[in-house]
C-alpha cells in the first residue's frame, strides 16, 4: 500500500470525530480546552466561527457530534459537547465588540431572504459584513423560524434566540416582519441580485383515518406549537393523545402539560429503537410522566355527539431478526383509548404554495425545488435555498451549514465567478510540544462520569409556559465535564526517517494501535499484524514510508487511538509528536478569485 497522504485536510479533520460528525464542522476539542482555561469568550467566539447560534444550539442543538465522540470508545457516555457549549454561552462576557461591524459602504448588491430562521440568519451573517445589502422577510411578528416556533420556551427563553439574532442584525440586516411573500415573480421585479428561500418544512403531516374530519380537537403537531409560541393557543383538554415518537412530539406532549393537560399518552406505531426522537427528548418527557405506548398503530377517531371521545388503535406485534430490523408484523387486538385532544406529530413536508410553477424552478415528483446539494442553487440561477427548505427537515445545524454554503455561492453569482469553485478547506499542524515530555494540552485521561444536568423542580416547571427547565452546568460540574475530551484534535504525527525501530511507542500503547510490519498489498493484510483492529467506515489506517533501518512500515489504527501522547512521551527520537490540528474552512470573506481576470 501507498504511505497515507497526510497533506489531505480531510485525513485529520475525520479523525476528530465530533467535528468531523458536526454539519458545520465545529471544532469542539478546541473550545472545550478554551473553557477549560476559563476564556469562555474565546471559546464562544471559536463556536460562533461556525454555528453562528452558540447559545441556542447550547441548549437544542440535536447533538451529532456526541454520539461519534471518541470518549465512547473506552466508555459508554460521550461528553456532553452541547452543554459545554452553553456552558461558554452561558458564561461569556460582552462580545459585541469582537463581532463582524456593519460596513461604511455598501457593494450594491441586493440579496432577499425569505423566512426569517437560521438558514437565512446565517447567509446574512456571512453576507452583510462584507457590504451585501439584506433583507429579510418574515410572515410572522417575531424572527427565530422554527427556532422560535417550533421549540418551546421552556427548551430556549426568547433571550437567547433574540440576542443572536440581534448580533447578526446589528451588522445592518433588514429584517421585515409581518411581511409573507406570496409571489416569486413579484420578487423577481423588486431587483433583487440574488434570492435566499429559507422557509423551512411549514406543512405538517395529516392522518387520513375514520373519523379525521368530525371535530376541532386533532392539531397538526408543528401548527399546534406555532400557535402556542405566538399566544393564540393557551390551553388544552385533559386528556391528550400524541401520535407520533420525533422530537416534535415530545415538544408537543410537554407543551401540553403546561397548559392544562393531566394525562398524556405518546403513540408509536413501532418498539423503542424505532423511535426518532432524541434520547434526551424523550428521557425528559418521562421524566415529566409522559406515557409512551409502543406498537399501537392508530386505526380511527372516535366521536360521541360531535365530540371527540377517544382514538382506536390495533395492537402490533412484530417479528424483528438479528439485525434489528423488522421482517414481519401481525394485529393481535385492538385498543380504545379515551382522550378529549389529539396533536399529531408525523412529520412534515416542504410547502412552496407562492412560488409559481411558471417561475423558472424545476420541482420534483414530490412537488419539492431541485437543487445542487454542492452550491444550492436551484434551476433557476440566481435563486437558491437552504435550510428544511432546500432537502426536507433535517435540524438547526444543518440549516447553519446550509446557509454558510449558500452564502458561498450568493457571493460567487454576484461577482460573476464559478459557483463550483471553492477555496477548499486547509489544515496547519502545530506541535504542542512545550519540553521534554510535556505539552501545552492536558493528556492524562480522567475517568470521571458524565455530568448529570440539574433540572428545575418538577412543580416550579409547571407554573409558567417558559420556565426554562435546564440550570446549565455548575462550576464545579463543567470543570470536570472538560478534562473527560479525550483532545481528539491533536493528532500523533509520525517522522519515518527519525525512527530508529526500537517499539518502545508500540510497548507503551495502552490500545495497540501501533505496529511496525513489513510492505503489504493490501488494507486487510496490514490489520491482521494489529492485535486490536476493527475496519470501521470513515477511519483509516495510518501507513507511513519506508523506515530507514529495515524498509518496514509504521501502522496505525485510527480508530482505536486515544491521542493519550504515551508514543510522542516514549520516542527517544521524537519520531511521534503531538501536534494540534487547525482545521481552517473558508466561507464567504475567504472565497480565492476563480482566475486572475477576477481578481483584477
Amino acid at each position: 500500500m501507498k504511505p497515507t497522504d497526510t497533506a489531505n485536510p480531510d485525513y485529520f479533520h475525520k479523525v476528530v470525530d465530533c467535528q468531523w460528525a458536526c454539519p458545520a464542522h465545529t471544532p469542539v476539542p478546541a473550545y472545550i480546552r478554551l473553557i477549560a482555561q476559563g476564556r469562555y469568550s474565546d471559546a464562544y467566539m471559536l463556536n460562533r466561527e461556525s454555528n453562528v447560534f452558540p447559545g441556542v444550539l447550547g441548549r437544542v442543538c440535536d447533538r451529532p457530534c456526541e454520539p461519534a465522540c471518541r470518549r465512547t470508545r473506552v466508555e459508554e457516555d460521550p461528553v456532553a459537547i452541547c452543554r459545554l457549549k452553553r456552558v461558554a454561552a452561558d458564561h461569556r462576557d460582552d462580545i459585541t465588540d469582537r463581532l463582524p461591524k456593519k460596513p461604511k459602504t455598501t457593494n450594491g448588491k441586493k440579496i432577499a431572504l425569505i423566512g426569517a430562521g437560521p438558514a437565512s440568519f446565517t447567509v446574512a451573517n456571512d453576507l452583510a459584513p462584507m457590504g451585501y445589502e439584506c433583507t429579510i422577510f418574515e410572515k410572522f411578528g417575531k424572527p427565530g423560524g422554527l427556532m422560535r416556533s417550533n421549540i418551546p420556551a421552556f427548551r430556549l427563553p426568547e433571550s437567547v434566540l433574540m440576542e443572536e439574532i440581534g448580533y447578526i442584525l446589528d451588522m445592518g440586516v433588514d429584517l421585515k416582519l409581518n411581511t409573507p411573500v406570496e409571489s416569486m415573480s413579484w420578487l423577481y421585479e423588486q431587483g433583487y441580485d440574488a434570492i435566499f428561500v429559507g422557509t423551512g418544512a411549514p406543512k405538517g403531516k395529516d392522518l387520513n383515518l375514520d373519523g379525521r374530519a368530525e371535530t376541532s380537537n386533532i392539531h397538526i403537531g408543528i401548527d399546534w406549537l406555532e400557535s402556542v409560541a405566538f399566544d393564540h393557543t393557551d390551553k388544552i383538554g385533559e386528556n391528550v393523545i400524541i401520535i407520533g415518537v420525533g422530537n416534535t412530539a415530545m415538544d408537543c406532549c410537554r407543551t401540553s402539560l403546561r397548559l392544562g393537560a393531566k394525562n398524556v399518552k405518546v403513540m408509536a406505531r413501532k418498539p423503542r429503537a424505532f423511535f426518532k426522537a432524541s434520547p434526551w427528548e424523550l428521557e425528559d418527557a418521562e421524566e415529566e410522566d409522559v406515557n409512551i405506548l409502543i406498537n399501537h398503530s392508530p386505526k380511527s377517531f372516535v366521536h360521541e355527539n360531535g365530540k371527540l371521545t377517544g382514538m382506536v388503535f390495533e395492537n402490533i406485534e412484530y417479528d424483528i431478526d438479528d439485525n434489528g430490523k423488522i421482517v414481519g408484523q401481525e394485529v393481535v387486538g385492538e385498543t380504545l383509548i379515551p382522550c378529549d385532544d389529539v396533536i399529531l406529530a408525523i412529520g412534515q413536508d416542504n410547502a412552496f404554495p407562492w412560488i409559481e410553477r411558471d417561475a423558472g424552478i424545476e420541482f420534483d415528483k414530490w412537488d419539492v425545488p431541485v437543487v445542487d446539494k454542492t452550491t444550492f442553487e436551484s434551476t433557476r440561477k440566481g435563486v437558491f435555498f437552504g435550510g428544511d427548505a432546500a432537502f426536507g427537515p433535517l435540524n438547526i445545524i444543518w440549516a447553519v451549514e446550509h446557509g454558510h454554503q449558500a452564502a458561498i455561492s450568493i457571493h460567487k453569482h454576484c461577482q460573476g465567478t464559478d459557483l463550483m469553485d471553492r477555496t477548499p478547506d486547509e489544515i496547519t499542524l502545530e506541535s504542542t510540544k512545550m519540553g521534554m515530555n510535556e505539552w501545552r494540552y492536558s493528556n492524562a485521561y480522567d475517568s470521571s462520569e458524565r455530568r448529570e444536568m440539574e433540572h428545575v423542580d418538577m412543580v416550579k416547571r409547571f407554573q409558567k409556559l417558559d420556565t426554562e427547565v435546564e440550570l446549565g452546568f455548575t462550576a464545579e460540574q463543567f470543570a470536570t465535564e472538560v478534562q473527560r475530551c479525550l483532545n481528539c484534535d491533536v493528532h500523533t504525527v509520525f517522522e519515518p526517517k527519525l525512527c530508529e525501530e526500537c517499539d518502545a511507542c508500540i510497548d507503551i500503547c495502552p490500545v495497540e494501535c501501533l505496529a511496525i510490519v513489513p510492505h503489504a498489498e493490501t488494507e486487510a493484510e496490514l490489520r491482521a499484524d494489529l492485535t486490536v483492529s476493527e475496519k470501521v467506515e470513515g477511519q483509516d489506517l495510518y501507513v507511513s514510508g519506508d523506515l530507514p533501518l529495515t524498509g518496514r512500515i509504521m501502522i496505525k489504527d485510527e480508530n482505536v487511538c486515544l491521542h493519550c501522547g504515551l508514543c510522542a512521551e516514549r520516542c527517544p527520537t521524537s519520531a511521534w509528536d503531538m501536534a494540534e490540528g487547525i482545521l481552517e474552512i473558508h466561507h464567504a470573506d475567504e472565497q480565492e478569485p476563480a482566475h486572475a481576470e477576477a481578481a483584477e
